[in-house]
């Protein structure tokens, strides 16, 4: 497990701070061909690539010319019930953008967030002044 960095000297105390740590728990993963045989699988597939033409997040491009293109890969994923049994078979195409080159492939990382409680606390503040 790795350590906190000790040149961290903010006042605040944290959990890392006190060698308080969450054991990680990762996703159940099978990344074999046996995986693609499955018909769950198969079917979980297609509903997430009909997602993604559905909400327009998905189209096929011509690859860009001095930049490599970015691979993707199908994480297989078992949600279970609270008895141990299979309650639903998940997938998730993700990107390998670990392949990525900074200053080559891309510039800068910011990808702007923001809460619903903050639009509505912005919203409220505007009707409030009006």
């Amino acid at each position: 497990m790795p350590q906190p960095s000790s040149h961290n000297t903010h006042p605040m105390l944290t959990c890392s701070k006190h060698d308080i740590f969450k054991p990680k728990t990762l996703m159940t993963t099978c990344l074999s061909s046996t995986s693609l045989l499955e018909p769950h699988f198969c079917v979980a597939m297609e509903l997430e690539f009909q997602a993604f033409c559905s909400n327009n997040t998905w189209s096929l491009v011509p690859p860009p010319l001095n930049n490599q293109v970015v691979g993707c890969k199908w994480v297989f994923q078992f949600k279970h019930n609270s008895d141990g049994s299979v309650n639903k078979y998940k997938t998730m195409l993700v990107a390998k953008g670990f392949h990525q080159v900074l200053g080559f492939d891309f510039h800068d990382t910011y990808s702007p967030v923001i809460k619903p409680t903050t639009i509505w606390v912005v919203l409220a503040l505007t009707i409030s002044n009006h």
